[in-house]
Order: C-alpha cells, then structure tokens, then sequence
C-alpha cells in the first residue's frame, strides 16, 4: 500500500517558477518508479516526467523539456518537479504517480498509485 501526496501547487506568472513535491508513504520510495502527470481542462491525463528507480534516468514530455526537472531525495521519501520558465500552457492540476518497478512508462495504466493532484495556474 503506497499513499502520495502533492504540494506546491499555485498561481505563478508566465515566466516563474514552481516547485512541486510529492511525498511518498512506507518503505516503497526506493523501489518505485515515479512520475508527473497533468490533466488541463477538458484534455486528457498527460505524462510529463518520470524517474526510475534504478538508475535514476528521466524521461520528460516534449513540451517541458529543458524547462522542468525531476528528482528525487530517497532519505526524505519524496519526489519533486522544478518547473522553470512556465507558460499559460502549463497550467493543468499535476498528479504524481508510481508503479513497482524500474522502467519509466508515459501511460497512465502503468501505474498503480497516484496523489490527489496539485493545481498549477500560470496566469498574468
């Protein structure tokens, strides 16, 4: 059983920052692959980064790439997103999600546990 709960979630100008983490209940974090979806209004689930447990390789969405940033500290069971240069186009509610184990998958049928979601707005 694996909880995961979302925060840093906001209202941000175009061009700020966020930084998003997810903590991650029981012995699991190290084991698990984990990732960042985000679901805009009337869109469907979208995968945006994942990490894998293993090796640490990420894997990123087209869009975000070279802006956002997965990682992960296993002492504190957590796992973050740093978005960079944000765009009105970013703005979704972000999930994240985990499955056990080592590969990354971009579809959300991969993974077995997801938070409550954390709302993203980029607005001036």
């Amino acid at each position: 059983q694996v909880q995961l709960v979302e925060s840093g979630g906001g209202l941000v100008e175009p061009g700020g920052s966020l930084r998003l983490s997810c903590a991650v209940s029981g012995r699991t974090f190290s084991t698990s692959t984990l990732a960042w979806f985000r679901q805009a209004p009337g869109k469907e689930r979208e995968f945006v980064a994942g990490i894998g447990w293993s090796d640490g390789r990420t894997s990123y969405t087209d869009s975000v790439k070279g802006r956002f940033t997965i990682s992960r500290d296993n002492a504190k069971n957590t796992v973050y997103l740093q978005m960079n240069s944000l765009k009105p186009e970013d703005t979704a509610d972000y999930y994240c999600a985990a499955r056990s184990g080592a590969l990354v998958f971009k579809e959300t049928a991969e993974y077995n546990y997801w938070g409550q979601g954390t709302q993203v707005t980029v607005s001036s």
